[in-house]
């Protein structure tokens, strides 16, 4: 039986993740600066390993967040009751904001300096959204 990582470990993880990628740091050069092979930070990164209190805090000095940043939007016991992990949308958003393209979208939409045109940019993605959703709901066959 596989172990599914705690909800709090990979929200900690992604965060790793989300901050390193920030700083364009590799994995390797985290690791190196830890004393941790990449592979370690990538455990750490997907939750699959849980992080001590005294390696977060190196992690924290490393990245130049305090430790608290980990743990901002950290899903809470009523998100997985009883065990049950539900993904939350401030989990989602975490999540798609340590991915490349996540990344390079918020970068480049915090370029923008027109507040009208950020603004239109939200409104079109909003709808595409809308339009993605009812699209998938119309393919979903319905139940009895």
């Amino acid at each position: 039986m596989k172990k599914t990582p705690d909800p709090i470990d990979r929200h900690v993880g992604s965060r790793v993740r989300m901050q390193r990628v920030l700083m364009k740091m590799s994995q390797e050069k985290l690791g190196e600066a830890l004393g941790l092979t990449f592979q370690q930070i990538q455990k750490y990164e997907k939750g699959a390993n849980r992080i001590g209190a005294s390696r977060l805090q190196q992690i924290s000095k490393t990245l130049n967040v305090p430790p608290s940043f980990f743990f901002e939007g950290a899903p809470t016991s009523s998100t997985f009751p009883q065990g049950i992990e539900e993904e939350s949308s401030s989990q989602f958003v975490v999540d798609f904001l340590g991915t490349a393209e996540g990344l390079h979208l918020n970068r480049s939409f915090a370029r923008i300096r027109d507040p009208k045109i950020r603004k239109k940019i939200v409104e079109l993605v909003a709808t595409l959204a809308e339009q993605e959703g009812a699209t998938i709901e119309q393919e979903t066959p319905e139940g009895p």
